[in-house]
């Protein structure tokens, strides 16, 4: 049962959330991969997460999963990789819907494994999952698409600005707010999408993370004065 103290502060949160104007549409989580692998309720937190933001009624989740690849071992990353998705499949698979997983394989493109079809889900809800595949890496399959249009001379050099940029990038909405659980460090994923994007970073760890964090993270974004860049 919930501490009555715990209670009443969770109850303030969620009316400040209500009574604020301010949307929160598409919320980032950023964990590490010891998040969910080193712990057995890690994954179960996930989906706790999750059902916390649709309660809050934010329509789009990302969740970007750190994964240091290097000096490791090709066999033990992608053994690692395996039974990450395994595992997340069994979590999220009973939620309603649209969920995409993304993945980067070292020298490989970038996977990308539908765990539920559209059809099959909510298109109005969509979780988005990437394990370890960069900001950078996603910039840089940009610019290569983009230079294979120049050279076959489907484009001009003079044609190309932040909208074709955006066009080759394989995430295309900006989160609202990014929650980094456990840590202060940036990450490189999404950094062209993100740079208008508010950031709340909590000493909680993730093991221990609860609603109330996810409210207090949530109210201290609608707090903030958004300036976009001006």
């Amino acid at each position: 049962m919930l501490n009555p103290i715990l209670y009443l502060y969770e109850t303030i949160l969620k009316r400040e959330i209500v009574n604020s104007p301010i949307p929160v549409n598409h919320i980032l989580l950023v964990l590490d991969d010891t998040d969910l692998l080193s712990d057995t309720m890690g994954l179960e937190k996930l989906r706790y997460f999750i059902k916390w933001c649709y309660a809050l009624k934010i329509p789009m989740i990302s969740v970007y999963i750190s994964v240091i690849k290097d000096g490791m071992d090709r066999r033990l990353f992608e053994r690692a990789y395996s039974h990450l998705r395994q595992e997340l499949n069994r979590v999220l698979s009973k939620e309603k819907a649209s969920i995409v997983l993304y993945a980067d394989k070292a020298e490989r493109e970038p996977a990308c494994t539908k765990i539920m079809e559209e059809d099959e889900g909510n298109n109005e809800k969509k979780i988005t999952i990437s394990i370890g595949f960069s900001g950078r890496r996603e910039l840089t399959k940009a610019v290569k698409e983009i230079a294979k249009k120049v050279k076959i001379g489907e484009i001009e050099p003079e044609e190309i600005d932040e909208k074709l940029i955006e066009s080759e990038l394989i995430f295309k909405s900006e989160p609202d707010l990014v929650i980094r659980s456990g840590a202060t460090r940036l990450m490189d994923f999404l950094i062209w999408q993100s740079v208008y994007t508010e950031f709340y970073f909590t000493d909680m760890n993730w093991a221990k993370f609860r609603k109330i964090d996810l409210l207090r993270a949530v109210r201290d974004f609608k707090m903030r004065e958004r300036r976009f860049g001006r």
